[in-house]
């Protein structure tokens, strides 16, 4: 099979200012760039720019980790110093010539610094502001710092992991940053979308604390209106579809997912267990349901006949089964590599580094992508093309503001 051609990426020619650090901001905004739109990174020197350029425990070079390069992908960078007026003037001459400013600063921290759209349509009105933050910018919490796995705790998250009886668990990754920093680059394309019609700019507000509530999804809805706790089930279950969790096998653990009564029937078949296809307390979802703690060991009994790969190859593609891989596991699994999802972005201190694709496909080719950069290392291209002088940069940075 070919190789699909490389795509035409559909943000060639959009330009995104961005004030960001950690995983959340950068996550929404990587999309942006892996897209197509130029990305800048605008980042303090004097503090070492985002602040993931220093978090390891894996390093390349100074203010460069594995860390940062995750998270920044095929963005610029260049270094001023908003707290300055001649960092100001030169993020404003930047605003003009720009589509959107994204941070993901302090909910009280836009404001202080002009990066809301009351100060800059005076520049440039067509321009979106977006924010992304902890808590939002319009309630007693604007000025709290947060992070992911705070919004985890209090949105209850950690009540619906683990198995009960367990402690209370986080899930494994920052998932509140991934969603919100998607959820951010969604709104800020939807809203370059309206100014392209419109000719009118806007404020974006999207908050960590909001998307974490967000995402409580069916079994919020369910307390909401019915009074329904969901709590940790046992062996990863799903609260109501039934055999949907974890499995023992003869050498592990399998997941299996019969979410309609067409995956039941199907299993029955596979595992030739007529006893259990034919007992009436598992004739429908709701009697499956009911008696759950009887199914399980059941079906353990079953799986427990053969290994976890044997079970995969006679149920894959016939009801919904995998592996349950550690970490390892899951990233020496052939089919990514196979599909180009796990790729080589060769680092100038690290060629052979490697990364995730971008999971979106243009044409069925996968999306490029380059390093991340070096801290600063756009400043002067970017500085020249606003129409400053090299004796200009010189003087700013010998100042520190760049």
């Amino acid at each position: 099979m070919s190789t699909p051609a490389a795509p035409a990426l559909p943000l060639v020619g959009v330009r995104v200012l961005t004030f960001e650090a950690f995983g959340a901001g950068p996550f929404g905004s990587m999309y942006l760039a892996d897209l197509g739109a130029e990305v800048i990174k605008i980042e303090n020197r004097a503090q070492g720019g985002d602040a993931t350029r220093g978090m390891g425990p894996y390093f390349l070079g100074e203010h460069d980790s594995h860390f940062f390069q995750t998270f920044n992908f095929n963005k610029r960078s260049v270094c001023l110093d908003l707290k300055t007026s001649e960092g100001q003037q030169a993020f404003r001459r930047l605003v003009v010539k720009s589509d959107a400013v994204l941070n993901n600063l302090r909910g009280d921290q836009p404001d202080r610094l002009g990066l809301t759209y009351a100060v800059l349509r005076e520049i440039n009105p067509r321009i979106v502001c977006a924010h992304l933050s902890a808590y939002g910018r319009d309630n007693e919490r604007r000025a709290w710092p947060g992070y992911d796995y705070l919004m985890q705790a209090e949105a209850g998250y950690l009540h619906v992991t683990g198995e009960p009886g367990s402690p209370p668990s986080r899930m494994g990754l920052s998932i509140v940053d991934f969603m919100t920093g998607i959820t951010t680059a969604l709104a800020l394309l939807a809203a370059l979308f309206g100014t392209a019609r419109s000719g009118q700019g806007l404020d974006i507000d999207v908050s960590l604390f909001d998307v974490a509530m967000h995402q409580l999804s069916y079994p919020g809805t369910w307390y909401l209106n019915d009074g329904l706790v969901t709590g940790q089930m046992p062996r990863s279950a799903h609260p109501t579809a039934t055999p949907v969790q974890l499995f023992r096998t003869a050498d592990g653990w399998i997941f299996l997912m019969c979410m309609t009564e067409k995956f039941w029937c199907e299993l029955m078949v596979v595992v030739s267990a007529p006893d259990l296809a034919e007992d009436p307390r598992f004739a429908s979802m709701p009697l499956r349901r009911e008696h759950r703690e009887v199914l399980t060991p059941l079906l353990d009994a079953v799986f427990e006949q053969d290994t976890t790969a044997n079970w995969l190859a006679k149920l894959q593609g016939v009801v919904p089964a995998a592996a349950v891989n550690d970490l390892a596991q899951a990233l020496q699994n052939p089919f990514p590599l196979s599909t180009g999802m796990i790729r080589s972005t060769p680092h100038p201190l690290r060629p052979d580094f490697r990364s995730f694709a971008n999971p979106i496909k243009l044409d069925g080719a996968r999306l490029p992508t380059h390093a991340a950069p070096a801290l600063g290392a756009d400043t002067d291209d970017v500085l020249r093309e606003l129409g400053y002088a090299d004796k200009e940069i010189d003087s700013l940075r010998a100042r520190g503001i760049t």
